[in-house]
């Protein structure tokens, strides 16, 4: 925690440390959260399907962020024996407790969106002017 904050947190064991590190840096990336959305939002898909619902990822970073949630326990890969053989995929309860969690961040970002706009665009307009001077 920063020192300049007031609040006091108990101290975190390395091990709990290194994993929200390793985490945040997993779920941070945009596909992650965007798979989590659509997984969320409507059920268990099939591969095609969550790449129709994820407007620009390639068929390549679905399948890595597939595979990345699935290894982290977020995601279900459930293979039916057919011909051809389907996949569908589906939010693992882990997944779901995750969604609820960053559902706090798209709250605070609705509730904030123009406060963060005014402010780029003081930002942007000093920074025209410095360019310019």
């Amino acid at each position: 925690m920063t020192a300049g904050n007031s609040r006091h947190y108990p101290p975190v064991s390395p091990e709990v440390e290194a994993l929200v590190e390793d985490v945040i840096g997993r779920v941070a990336d945009k596909w992650t959260m965007i798979v989590i959305e659509a997984l969320e939002e409507h059920g268990t898909l099939r591969f095609s399907e969550i790449w129709r619902a994820v407007p620009r990822i390639s068929q390549k970073m679905l399948t890595q962020t597939l595979r990345r949630m699935e290894r982290d326990g977020l995601v279900s890969r459930t293979i039916h024996a057919c011909v051809p053989p389907r996949v569908d995929y589906a939010l693992t309860e882990l997944g779901s407790t995750l969604s609820e969690a960053f559902c706090g961040v798209w709250q605070w970002a609705e509730a904030h969106h123009a406060a963060i706009d005014a402010a780029r665009a003081r930002f942007d307009g000093i920074s025209a002017d410095k360019a310019g001077a």
